[in-house]
């Protein structure tokens, strides 16, 4: 099984460093220097890494926060079969697609952020710091993180993102880490996937990457 784990755009590769170095032969495409389309360049790129894995080897996309969205995408370019997909802590396509990358109320407040290049700040600038600090478990690590952080612009986020009929055609599920996704959990489980739960904050993966590792080692189940 090879594990392929898209972190967001919003963040870099390195937020799920810990996770893959648990998983034999796992992949964390580095999802850089996006252009629009933004979600077919997501997709090109993962595509592109799934690519390079092992012929043969059966593929689980991992995907966490934004990257949820992109999944649909990547399952229809990747030149080889998915056999399964797994949401952490992240956004869903929507049943009724295309999907916003951001609700309204979300890009009325990104807009805001706006600065005068058209560009973000990193995102772990937009909160206030009591809701970043916990996310991470010692400051080198979120040094680490925040070194990496891109500014993207802000088309990026008013983007809505395509899903083609048929690619939850296989396993698929969703592991919960807390607030706010548990209403996202919610409708995965309504969709009839299977859920887990491993309270945590949205960055977990990096405060106890061998749970997380464990879990998602263990999908699909069976």
């Amino acid at each position: 099984m090879t594990y392929v784990l898209v972190h967001s755009p919003s963040v870099g590769p390195l937020t799920w460093a810990p996770v893959a170095a648990r998983l034999g032969g796992a992949v964390v495409p580095r999802i850089t220097g996006l252009h629009p389309p933004f979600w077919q360049a997501v997709a090109g790129t993962v595509g592109a890494a799934i690519d390079r894995t092992p012929p043969g080897e059966p593929v689980v996309l991992v995907a966490h926060s934004n990257a949820g969205l992109f999944v649909p995408a990547i399952v229809e370019v990747s030149p080889r079969p998915v056999a399964a997909c797994l949401f952490v802590d992240a956004s869903l396509p929507a049943l009724d697609p295309p999907t916003p990358v951001v609700s309204p109320g979300r890009l009325t407040f990104l807009h805001a952020l706006v600065e005068d290049d058209g560009r973000l700040p990193p995102w772990t600038r937009w909160f206030d710091e009591a809701d970043v600090a916990p996310m991470f478990p010692d400051d080198a690590t979120r040094a680490a993180v925040a070194a990496e952080e891109p500014r993207l612009p802000i088309a990026y986020y008013e983007e809505a993102v395509p899903a083609p009929a048929g690619w939850d055609d296989r396993p698929c599920g969703y592991l919960l880490f807390g607030p706010p996704y548990e209403a996202v959990a919610a409708d995965a489980t309504d969709r009839g996937w299977t859920v887990g739960v491993i309270p945590g904050r949205h960055l977990h993966q990096l405060v106890d990457p061998g749970a997380v590792a464990e879990w998602i080692g263990g999908f699909p189940p069976g």
